[in-house]
């Protein structure tokens, strides 16, 4: 849990310094293939006006989510990386 939160306050650093904001962002999640999964992802990004593309792996065996949404500041980017984090089980974040 540290761990994480080292991570975001590093995340948050960065996203300070290399954007303006309100700035577009773009999310990566890797996710087992498996419909429910997707559409919870898709679901925590609803009414944001969010672009989503999903690709399977050459396997199928996972699916990549890519987001591209325009966010107001960095919180709310590492907001919505905690909400999917805690709501999707086996989500990785990229």
């Amino acid at each position: 849990m540290k761990d994480q939160e080292e991570f975001y306050k590093k995340l948050k650093g960065q996203l300070e310094e290399t954007s303006n904001w309100p700035s577009a962002y773009l999310y990566k999640f890797i996710v087992p293939t498996n419909i429910e999964k997707i559409q919870q992802i898709e679901q925590i990004f609803n009414n944001l006006g969010a672009v989503i593309e999903t690709k399977q792996s050459k396997n199928g065996k996972y699916t990549s989510v890519s987001i591209k949404v325009r966010m107001k500041d960095p919180d709310h980017v590492i907001i919505k990386y905690k909400e999917v984090a805690t709501k999707v089980e086996g989500v990785i974040s990229l």
